[in-house]
């Protein structure tokens, strides 16, 4: 099933004509904190939670507000004159239990939601997980049209938020972007042997910048599930539709960061294809 709709048009004033008004959930975390540094594009609004004391080193990037995800009033204040919301808040942990992760994952998407709806923000970015479909057999790479298979509870609750995405675009007229982020880290972890594990899910921060910029600055798309990962030599995800539905151009790969499959790398690779030249065939040689 195609994962594009019907075209948005955004009522008001047109955004081509000034910077976007973007608010920024979870914006103290190592994601949200990297976009917020690095984000040159926008006017920034970065949510933290109450007493979180990294709030402060986000102050140079744009206007900090501190309240929590259970607070519906507070974030319908905050939403309202938001051109986009790029959700990153949550909890983080794929082992995190029930009852943290229905507070934070759960109710507290929901409250998001529903006060975008109700100041009249036209769009949302949701960070979903690749946990969401972490359930199919490591040797799959997983297509944005099969269906979801959550490999924890972590990755139950990400469904939930794809699926309330979905309500509200197709039934609600939200504008929304859902993106199955990998292990998204810094570009020199990809250097470290502990995260040999993600090698086929990794996702470098610039990237991630790169794709949620994509997102935001899209005005034809209502609503997409989006495959987030660098463009890796071996992707646990396909990124062919991110590529194609929001000209998404990542620049790393794990396999060349990591010193040595870059080595490896290096050696020219046989091509088993008809236009390699250098290969023999019995057939021609008759």
């Amino acid at each position: 099933m195609s994962q594009v709709i019907l075209p948005k048009v955004h009522p008001g004033d047109s955004i081509s004509d000034r910077r976007q008004r973007v608010l920024v959930t979870g914006a103290a975390g190592s994601i949200g904190s990297y976009f917020a540094e690095h984000c040159r594009k926008y006017d920034l609004r970065l949510l933290v939670r109450q007493r979180d004391e990294r709030a402060e080193r986000l102050k140079d990037y744009g206007e900090v507000v501190a309240g929590e995800l259970s607070d519906t009033d507070f974030l319908e204040k905050i939403t309202e004159g938001m051109d986009a919301v790029l959700h990153l808040a949550g909890d983080p942990d794929p082992s995190a239990t029930w009852s943290d992760l229905l507070a934070a994952n759960i109710v507290g998407t929901y409250n998001l939601f529903s006060a975008v709806k109700k100041s009249g923000c036209p769009k949302v970015i949701y960070a979903s997980s690749i946990h969401a479909v972490s359930g199919y057999a490591a040797d799959v790479q997983v297509k944005v049209d099969e269906p979801v298979n959550p490999g924890d509870l972590y990755g139950v609750s990400k469904c939930f938020g794809e699926a309330l995405s979905r309500y509200l675009a197709e039934k609600e007229g939200l504008c929304v972007f859902v993106l199955r982020i990998g292990a998204c880290l810094p570009l020199e972890d990809a250097q470290k042997e502990k995260n040999l594990r993600n090698m086929d899910a990794f996702l470098s921060m610039r990237d991630f910048q790169h794709l949620a910029e994509c997102c935001i600055d899209d005005q034809r798309l209502q609503f997409g599930i989006f495959h987030a990962l660098s463009d890796n030599k071996f992707k646990r995800l396909d990124i062919s539709r991110t590529r194609e539905e929001l000209g998404y151009t990542p620049k790393d790969d794990f396999f060349e960061e990591y010193p040595e499959f870059s080595e490896a790398l290096n050696t020219p690779l046989r091509k088993h294809n008809v236009e390699d030249k250098t290969q023999q065939s019995g057939f021609r040689e008759d």
